[in-house]
Parts: C-alpha cells; structure tokens; sequence
C-alpha cells in the first residue's frame, strides 16, 4: 500500500482536523479538511452503528475528492439507556445543540442507578485504490448528575473519567486528545498505516 502526499479528513471542524494535523505531522503528509474543497455533498448519515456511518462518509466523500479519505463517527453510549444516544448523539434532541443534548440526558439519567458510559470513536481510512483500515477507540467513564467544566464541548461536561477525577470539559484539549476515544483510535490507526506502507 503505498503512502500518500494528502489524506482529506472527511470533516468541517477544527478542532478535529488539528488532531489528524498532530497525528500525521512526522510523516510529511498533508491533511485537508473539506474546508478546501467547494460544494462538497451532504451526507446522509443513516448507518445503525458508528462503524456504517463512518464508511458512508469515506466513500461519499472519496469519490467527490478521488483522494484518501479518513472518516470517522463517535458518540456516547449510556447502557441504562440500552446504548442511547449513540449513533444519534449530535443530535439527540434536535440539531447539534450541546445543551439541549446535555439537559436531554440528565433528564432520562434522573432516576437512573447504573450511570456507567463510554465514549466510542470508529476511523475508516479509504483510498481510490481500494484500500481499507478501520480502527477504533473507547474511553469509560460515568454520567454525573450535573455538569463541570467549560473546556471542550458535547457531552464532556457530564462525563467523568475516575482515574482522572476530572469530566472531559475539566481537561485541557492535550489531556483530552491523550485519553479520549478519538485520541486512541487515532494512535491505533497510525500504527496500522505505518505497518502497511513500510510493508
């Protein structure tokens, strides 16, 4: 397989980008966002599972650009809530409001004992050639009764990690990007394209 000079990053947010940025920099790749192309389509993100929705981006989005593509989907799963929000986590109460998103959970969590959770991140690396990687990483943690922190954004204000006895938004983005879901299905990524392409 070989290496490529620019891998798109299927995504319109900084703050993602930046990290792909961070990930690649030593491997003289460049990284896009679709911030550099125009007209790029919608897509419908209608997958049961992180894993459907992050291969409709790759490929929707691979074959607009005819370049690499990593695309990902992540969420929050809530087992007393038989895994919602999950797939549905951006916009669990409406349109890609944090707040309502964060007042919607503490709601349903109210009566709730078992307030276990875990962050869930799935990366699809894919090329015009045809090549695939997937990769995937979770952090665990717990969903409080009320929000700390005003770092980050989505649901970190309410979810605490233990080890850290710190929610997501209580951590720097560096201390996040180290321990988050996104953070280690990056790193297991990377090591995956770098065993294929020096292979």
């Amino acid at each position: 397989m070989k290496k490529p000079s620019v891998i798109v990053i299927a995504s319109k947010n900084a703050n993602k980008v930046k990290e792909f940025e961070e990930a690649f920099k030593k491997s003289a790749i460049k990284v896009e966002s679709l911030n550099a192309f125009e007209n790029v389509p919608d897509v419908d993100e209608t997958g049961q599972t992180f894993a459907e929705n992050a291969m409709l981006k790759a490929a929707a989005i691979m074959a607009f650009t005819k370049l690499p593509i990593i695309a990902d989907d992540s969420g929050l799963v809530v087992p007393a809530l038989n895994g919602r929000p999950g797939v549905h986590s951006a916009r669990y109460a409406g349109d890609h409001d944090d707040d309502a998103n964060n007042a919607k959970l503490l709601k349903e969590m109210e009566n709730k004992s078992d307030r276990t959770a875990y962050f869930e991140s799935v990366l699809i690396y894919l090329t015009p050639e045809g090549d695939k990687i997937t990769a995937n990483g979770r952090v665990a943690g717990q969903i409080l009764r009320a929000k700390r922190g005003t770092n980050n954004f989505g649901y970190d204000p309410l979810f605490y990690v233990p080890e850290k006895q710190l929610t997501l938004a209580e951590m720097s983005t560096h201390e996040k990007n180290a321990i988050s879901h996104r953070g280690r299905a990056i790193r297991q990524l990377i090591l995956k394209l770098r065993e294929r392409w020096d292979s």
